[in-house]
């Protein structure tokens, strides 16, 4: 009796082994989206081209089948279900299961417990950059400002683990970065303090942003900061609905969501999208309303709720996701009168490595002719970029401050011409610049090939 009952659990517990297994001769091997958006192919034994054998089938083979097997979501829900209810710990790496049913997002846990943090070299970095796209909107009439949207921890720990709570810091990027902001003259937007002031949630439990009534609140902070007129919701009708699928609650529970409340405006905001838009989180968004002015927005993922407030208060509005930021071509139409950079507490670092595709115009400051050229540009690289030259190049260690400005001098053979570079954290310690020069200033420099010297103030 006991050897059949040692028997029957070893094949029931083979049969749910191969469950998934059995499961694809049902659902059949085809080829479709992930759900990280990425198409999942059924590896192939020969390389591409057929010239030798896949060395790297089996772990292809793994991945697909861990994409594809039958179920998936069903058991991955379950068992995120019997993890974070039974034990209050995550099945996903993504995933901090909190108390109370609230989620929050892994990435955020560095800011949160104040470790990884950036260097003042690359604190000036980020807000250098911000100055000099400042310096270069407002010098052709745009307005500009730049603000951080909170990690939810950030806001509402309350519902952390103990075992992260008791680690909390004061100390992260954005305490660091702040002072910077203003040593920099950085027309910043502090979200922070208008979140912390109100004494309602406005964020999501099983999501990592914020609802539409903190984006509202965001919103006219922005367009308050702006001095644009624009229409308040603080005292709007609305109505809440059970209805929204939070993204934190999407990876750990796939197919075992739970809907939260939503607020939905009543009337809701009015604007037009232009293009085809599958949903906010599209790269590039454009909308027209009856007001007046036109936006231009960099944003990530807290645009998505924050973009209907925005489109509604100006007549044409880009919204984008690009990244580095392609200030070249989108500014190249002269139309916008507003240009707004958001970005996620926990992407502060990205300002510093992501320089934007600007090109900044030569200097006409004579004291960075006055500066010592003889610094070493290490690695440089010059690169046709369109109607622009990319040029690129490390730092020598030691060779600058903490606050080194840095100046390229580009010589033809009748004229010289300096442009201020956009100083970049290359990663390992490494600091280098990166400079768009307009191939019309380098026209007229003479001759067919430059020379590049950098100096430091």
């Amino acid at each position: 009796m006991k050897k059949t009952f040692k028997i029957g659990f070893v094949v029931l517990f083979l049969f749910i082994c191969l469950i998934p297994s059995l499961g694809l001769a049902v659902t059949g091997i085809s080829d479709e989206l992930s759900e990280s958006g990425e198409e999942t192919v059924f590896p192939s034994l020969k390389n591409e081209g057929g010239d030798g054998w896949n060395v790297d089938f089996l772990s292809d083979l793994g991945d697909w089948f861990e994409q594809k097997f039958a179920f998936r979501e069903d058991l991955v829900s379950a068992y995120g279900l019997v993890t974070g209810k039974l034990f209050g710990t995550s099945s996903q790496e993504q995933v901090i299961v909190g108390t109370d049913g609230w989620l929050y997002y892994t990435d955020t846990l560095s800011d949160y417990q104040g470790t990884d943090l950036m260097t003042e070299r690359q604190l000036f970095d980020a807000a250098h950059t911000l100055a000099m796209i400042q310096t270069y909107a407002e010098s052709n009439g745009i307005d500009f400002i730049f603000t951080i949207a909170p990690n939810k921890a950030s806001l509402y720990d309350e519902h952390m683990p103990y075992y992260y709570s008791s680690f909390r810091s004061d100390e992260n990027n954005l305490s660091h970065f702040l002072p910077w902001l203003e040593s920099e003259g950085v027309n910043y937007v502090d979200l922070f303090a208008v979140f912390e002031e109100q004494d309602e949630v406005l964020y999501h439990a099983r999501d990592s942003h914020w609802n539409n009534k903190g984006a509202a609140l965001a919103a006219d902070t922005l367009l308050t900061a702006l001095g644009w007129e624009h229409a308040s919701y603080e005292n709007a009708d609305y109505e809440i609905r059970k209805d929204y699928t939070g993204d934190l609650e999407e990876m750990i529970y796939p197919s075992a969501v739970t809907l939260e409340e939503e607020i939905y405006y009543d009337p809701e905001p009015q604007f037009t999208y232009v293009n085809e838009v599958e949903s906010n989180y599209d790269r590039r968004i454009y909308t027209t309303s009856d007001a007046g002015g036109s936006l231009l927005m960099y944003r990530d993922s807290f645009g998505n709720a924050l973009l209907p407030f925005m489109a509604e208060s100006f007549g044409s509005a880009c919204f984008t996701r690009d990244q580095p930021y392609q200030l070249n071509s989108d500014l190249a139409s002269g139309e916008f009168t507003a240009l707004i950079i958001e970005s996620a507490e926990r992407f502060i670092p990205n300002l510093a490595s992501n320089a934007p595709s600007l090109a900044f115009g030569y200097v006409m400051d004579e004291s960075a002719d006055d500066l010592d050229y003889t610094t070493e540009i290490i690695d440089l690289v010059v690169a046709e970029a369109g109607a622009y030259t990319k040029i690129t190049g490390t730092l020598k260690e030691g060779s600058y401050e903490v606050d080194s400005q840095i100046y390229i001098r580009i010589s033809g053979d009748a004229y010289s011409l300096t442009f201020e570079a956009f100083p970049v954290s290359l990663g390992d310690g490494e600091e280098g610049f990166v400079l768009y020069a307009d191939n019309v200033y380098l026209g007229i420099l003479g001759g067919e090939e430059y020379s590049y010297e950098m100096g430091l103030s």
